[in-house]
């Protein structure tokens, strides 16, 4: 009898294993599966201010914060001593560029850039995070000009300042008008990279070894950044309480990420990266790019990108994002910006989040460079 039921139940099997086939013999297409739309619609996003049953917000952030941190996995050790070298120093118009040594962690002891305005301090900081680009020959030297290096990376820092930053370094402009400046190598990026020579191909391999190891290389790279700010405010010439970052691009993204996470800054500057999963990973619009740079495992079981930026209120944050820029699509930053100015302003403090959409592409030209000093000297230097 049982073999008799078991053998009438096979068609009905056969039936369901068979609406569970992909019809066109595959299921992964661009690179992503064809279940896309399916997982998307499970995206609800919980823990997102307005989603989550936590109505007081401080608790809120501190909850939703914590839950980042926890999907961010192990950090990296802090170091117990920064023992800081100077390398050099070369005098520039108002400031000083030092060339500098320190540990980041217990694991990595790297060089960084520092510039410090002429005069009494303590200054107010900025911390200056470098693009992505697919260019990992250069990182830290993306945003303030080396020195003491060869004509090559020279060249490559000028070449590429000149391409995105309309010839002017972001650091030194900072620095120029009165604020002590760093900007460090980002893992993989620069004098952090490959011993066997610059090459983006491997980039997923070393993210794969990060996750084989149980660590998250995106994460890494925040938590750095983080441990790079509590450097900066420990300076005897920099305020540690008026500290801002600011970044273009992959920078931008570690901007608001920082901001969310670190305490220490007050004031964010984040210049074209800024979207919403429904629209970065569709089949419409285009797929998800830096891929593991911006990579935090199973957050977005939980919050989505401005929801995470929204951890920085009710502190100073501008986001400046380009209309025709193809990687982040304007109806995408409009929808995300909609959904930040909704958590600043249930705090009262919606004067504080600035957002806009200008006319450009994926750059940061002098006239946002200008905006990003006006917004800093409004904040950091009351």
């Amino acid at each position: 009898m049982k073999v008799y039921r078991l053998m009438s139940l096979m068609p009905m099997v056969l039936m369901t294993l068979m609406s569970f086939r992909s019809p066109s013999g595959y299921e992964i297409e661009k690179d992503m599966p064809l279940f896309l739309d399916s997982i998307k619609k499970e995206l609800t996003y919980p823990l997102a201010w307005g989603n989550s049953d936590i109505r007081d917000f401080d608790i809120w952030r501190s909850t939703a914060r914590d839950k980042v941190i926890e999907l961010m996995l192990a950090p990296p050790p802090r170091s117990l001593s920064y023992n800081m070298e100077i390398l050099g120093i070369e005098q520039r118009d108002g400031y000083k560029a030092y060339k500098i040594e320190f540990n980041y962690t217990n694991y990595s002891r790297a060089a960084a850039y520092l510039l410090v305005p002429d005069g009494d301090g303590p200054f107010p900081g900025v911390v200056a995070l470098h693009d992505h680009g697919g260019h990992y020959t250069i990182g830290k030297e993306k945003m303030i000009r080396p020195f003491g290096v060869g004509q090559d990376i020279l060249d490559d820092a000028d070449k590429w300042v000149r391409d995105l930053y309309e010839d002017r370094y972001v650091g030194d402009y900072l620095a120029r008008n009165g604020y002590a400046v760093i900007s460090t190598d980002a893992l993989f990026w620069g004098e952090r990279g490959r011993k066997e020579g610059p090459d983006g191909n491997y980039f997923a391999n070393v993210a794969g070894n990060f996750m084989m190891l149980g660590r998250n290389m995106s994460a890494w790279m925040t938590f750095e950044d983080m441990y790079v700010t509590e450097f900066l405010a420990s300076l005897p010439y920099v305020d540690a309480s008026r500290i801002g970052c600011v970044g273009l691009s992959m920078g931008a993204y570690r901007s608001w990420m920082l901001a969310a996470l670190s305490p220490l800054i007050k004031a964010s500057v984040a210049v074209c990266w800024m979207t919403t999963t429904d629209v970065q990973l569709s089949w419409e619009y285009g797929l998800e790019t830096g891929g593991f740079a911006n990579n935090l495992i199973g957050v977005r079981n939980f919050l989505d990108y401005p929801h995470i930026a929204s951890l920085a209120c009710p502190n100073y944050m501008y986001l400046i994002n380009g209309e025709t820029d193809v990687l982040f699509k304007a109806h995408s930053v409009r929808d995300a910006y909609e959904t930040m100015h909704k958590v600043w302003d249930s705090q009262g403090v919606g004067d504080r989040l600035k957002t806009e959409l200008l006319p450009m592409g994926h750059a940061m030209p002098l006239d946002v460079q200008a905006k990003s000093l006006q917004f800093f000297d409004n904040v950091l230097k009351k």
